[in-house]
């Protein structure tokens, strides 16, 4: 029996998990997601896939995030048909988050091509598009936990609660012998793994007797302190009265699916017991809004009554997100994307980055290259939309949100699996975090040799219990995946000659200035 996988994301960087499983009885991919980051990294998404798409027969899915969800439009576009299995309030979720994904698509594109049609440079096309996001869902197969499902003939699944969002799985799979001597090979891919604590979550769960676990590391290299809900919430409360002492707004760029509820349940519980002044929470994401709906729908209690407070108000269409730009102070606005690399939340960075009395929020992880990051590593001006904005708002990070197991609760997770017969593979990492869990791993006396590091594109042939690696060219190494990208350093160096030629005294030495640049480039 052969089975092999190939790493077609999230191998070396954090988004655009997908693998490729390659069995005897025909091939599937667990995950179909999104690049996401610097403008490098995102590139990838309009490149074909690295496999036959004809010779995909299903899709199983572990969440509906974006970064593990959001090519599956594509794969159909490029002529798949099968089933797309996931849990229900996965596919609830993926009815709104797919075609909101085709709209800021489209939306994006079509803003490039006016400035390209400025500039004289091509037009390019999106992705796809809201009506092929929406040609998608008919191919969802709701799953239940725990119950085995026959993917293809010969391979089937189970779903396990992953504690990372409502509806989040790892998924194990079995692959039948093909021999009689043989046995089923086992293997377990990890998903997002949840930390027990979040708002809506319960705690991360997995089999075990595995043959092989892939998992994530994306907070492989740190711990965070742990945390209460009444401890959450007082740092929550403590940023927000601060915020707003200062005059300004405070603008939270936030993931539209659990991020933006779970922010919702605990401003409520703040508001409610009279430790937050006077303000009013827009939450401007149209996918906030109808995942709020589905969150609801899933949810008990004073956790779903939460989510309709009246001091709560969603911006209802563009027109009304636009007038936001006329408040000036008091208002909490959330809005995504949660890395500020798309959507609605770039017009509010570009309309409170600029004043000294406003506060950014930042909630979430921030990958290489993104905007998020950026402003997180104290950038004084940024370009946004093609436009300089110099950087006065406090930038501020409260990680106690994050929706991914730290480096303790990783190993925990990871030590509930052992033992692994054959391999465990660290994944959807950037490179030093998955290093740190290797090393962490290794401290608990796992075998090196058991411990892989697989690289973008990158093919494992599992065949009769060994492992062997096929040679590759990896369109992105994991040094590009996790790092800012030439288009980062161009803005940066747009914004800081801007800034050094209003520092110097007069036009002659302004001149001076550029004229210095301009040797230094044509001398390259």
């Amino acid at each position: 029996m052969t089975v092999s996988v190939t790493f077609c994301g999230a191998a070396g960087g954090v988004t655009g998990s997908c693998y490729f499983l390659q069995t005897d009885q025909g091939n599937i991919l667990v995950d179909c997601g999104m690049f996401q980051g610097s403008k490098t990294v995102r590139e990838l998404n309009y490149e074909p896939f690295a496999f036959d798409v004809s010779s995909i027969s299903a899709v199983v899915l572990t969440h509906a995030h974006i970064d593990h969800s959001g090519l599956l439009p594509k794969l159909v576009k490029a002529g798949f048909k099968g089933p797309v299995f996931a849990t229900e309030p996965t596919c609830d979720l993926l009815t709104y988050m797919l075609p909101d994904s085709g709209y800021i698509q489209e939306s994006e594109v079509e803003r490039l091509n006016r400035r390209n049609a400025r500039r004289g440079r091509p037009q390019v096309t999106p992705i796809y598009t809201r009506h092929d996001a929406e040609n998608t869902l008919s191919q969802l197969s709701v799953v239940e936990y725990h119950v085995w499902q026959d993917v293809i003939s010969g391979v089937k699944a189970r779903f396990w609660d992953a504690g990372h969002l409502l509806g989040s799985a790892s998924i194990e799979i079995e692959v039948a012998a093909t021999e009689p001597d043989d046995k089923p090979t086992r293997l377990l891919f990890s998903g997002d793994i949840g930390t027990g604590e979040a708002v809506f979550n319960n705690a991360p769960e997995a089999p075990t007797d595995l043959d092989y676990l892939f998992v994530e590391t994306t907070y492989g290299d740190r711990n965070r302190d742990d945390m209460t809900d009444d401890e959450r919430r007082a740092l929550l409360g403590k940023e927000v009265r601060e915020s707003l002492k200062a005059g300004g707004n405070l603008v939270i760029p936030s993931f539209a699916v659990a991020r933006t509820q779970e922010l919702l349940v605990d401003l409520a519980h703040l508001f409610n017991r009279g430790e937050l002044p006077e303000a009013t929470v827009f939450v401007d994401s149209p996918l906030a809004q109808r995942a709020t709906d589905v969150f609801a729908k899933h949810l008990t209690g004073s956790d779903a009554r939460a989510l309709a407070h009246p001091k709560f108000h969603m911006v209802p269409d563009v027109e009304a997100s636009k007038q936001l730009a006329l408040v000036k102070s008091g208002a909490i606005i959330i809005s995504a994307s949660g890395m500020c690399d798309a959507g609605r939340i770039r017009y509010h960075l570009k309309n409170n980055l600029w004043r000294s009395e406003a506060t950014v929020l930042l909630v979430g992880f921030q990958a290489a290259g993104s905007l998020g990051r950026v402003l997180q590593r104290g950038a004084k001006g940024v370009r946004i939309h093609g436009e300089e904005i110099e950087v006065h708002a406090r930038i501020r990070t409260l990680d106690v949100y994050s929706g991914h197991a730290d480096q303790d609760m990783l190993l925990r997770w990871t030590r509930d699996r052992l033992p692994v017969e054959r391999q465990i593979f660290l994944t959807h990492g950037e490179e030093g975090a998955r290093t740190a869990f290797q090393q962490v791993l290794l401290a608990e006396g796992i075998d090196s040799k058991k411990i892989a590091l697989p690289m973008l594109d990158e093919t494992v042939i599992l065949r009769s219990g060994t492992v062997k690696t096929a040679k590759i060219r990896p369109r992105l190494s994991g040094e590009e995946l996790s790092r800012d990208d030439w288009h980062n350093l161009y803005a940066g160096t747009i914004t800081a000659l801007s800034e050094k030629l209003r520092s110097v005294e007069n036009d002659a030495q302004r001149r001076d200035l550029l004229e210095k640049v301009l040797r230094d480039i044509a001398s390259v």
